[in-house]
């Protein structure tokens, strides 16, 4: 054979690093930090090995942990003392964000994204206020202009308390701009908004209602969150999202929606994040413990998945192990 194009040439060792075109380093990637509220020790994840729930005073050496493999940025969620209807202590002064965002920030440098959603914090698991009657009749859901204010005061509480920048992630119409005005209004025009703009009614959030102790009471959330069928609608939603200020774009989940994460890259100049969700960490997990996947190749894999799609930071539960091994 006389072949002048032979792409093996450039696949051996000392050539395949320098011509490689995808890099994924430790500064890409958010690491996720549970705090909880009612509890005095941490507490293990059950379908998330190797994750647990901390208490507020273990907040700063959970964080601390994370900081320590190269990772420099996390994204705090809080399980709350107590739940009501309205959600009450996603904004309070002393919530368990805010206490811990407050904390981390004094001890560490590390750059905290906080959660702002209603789901953690409310009796029914919904992420706003409910319409009346919504525990009996499907057909009803969360009341979107009333959840608005409440979304707002929770984001401002955590600008309050020193997070770095707000994610807010309920799927609520007009979420990003009720927050925008919402923070500069406060004095916080310089707290970027990342918001949850893609964000799918998906199978694959499972574990992560165990860890945030958010799963809904009753009914589901597809009034809200996007129907996995639609592509052209994420385009739609990021676009307003775009209009309203955002400052960071998400797609929500990852593994499954790279196409997503591809057209949002294509069609936005914004930065684009991926969040690598529970359910995907916990199925190569599984599949792990079995023998059937080497867990370190399988995460790194995937997580490299995301960041040739478009991705230019990753969420994910894999963040510690694989900035150690990177």
């Amino acid at each position: 054979m006389n072949l002048t194009d032979r792409p093996r040439r450039l696949r051996t060792d000392g050539i395949r690093s320098l011509v490689s075109e995808t890099n994924l380093s430790s500064t890409d990637l958010l690491a996720p930090v549970f705090v909880d509220a009612t509890t005095d020790e941490r507490v293990e994840i059950e379908s998330m090995p190797g994750h647990e729930r901390v208490p507020v005073s273990e907040a700063v050496a959970r964080v601390q942990e994370v900081l320590d493999t190269g990772v420099e940025a996390v994204m705090l969620f809080g399980i709350p003392e107590s739940k009501d209807e309205r959600g009450t202590r996603a904004w309070a002064e002393d919530g368990v964000v805010q206490e811990a965002t407050r904390r981390v920030t004094a001890a560490t440098d590390a750059y905290v994204v906080t959660d702002v959603c209603l789901c953690e914090y409310t009796s029914h698991g919904h992420c706003g206020v409910v319409e009346d009657e919504a525990e009996t009749d499907p057909t009803l859901t969360v009341k979107n202009d009333e959840t608005l204010e409440l979304l707002a005061k929770t984001a401002v509480s955590h600008a309050r308390a020193g997070a770095d920048m707000v994610a807010p992630s309920s799927m609520t119409d007009g979420m990003v701009g009720a927050i925008r005005e919402a923070l500069d209004a406060d004095g916080h025009e310089s707290v970027p908004v990342m918001s949850y703009a893609a964000k799918y009614e998906s199978a694959f959030y499972g574990p992560f209602r165990d860890a945030a102790d958010g799963a809904p009471a009753f009914g589901d959330r597809r009034h809200y969150q996007m129907d996995p069928a639609n592509g052209r609608e994420a385009l739609r939603e990021v676009r307003l999202d775009v209009e309203q200020g955002a400052d960071v774009l998400m797609v929500k989940p990852a593994l499954a929606y790279l196409d997503i994460v591809r057209a949002v890259r294509e069609e936005f100049d914004h930065p684009v994040a991926a969040y690598n969700v529970s359910g995907e960490y916990a199925m190569i997990h599984a599949a792990a413990e079995k023998g059937w996947l080497d867990l370190e190749a399988t995460a790194l894999e995937s997580l490299l998945a995301m960041k040739r799609a478009g991705a230019d930071l990753i969420l994910t539960y894999f963040a510690e192990d694989v900035a150690a091994a990177l």
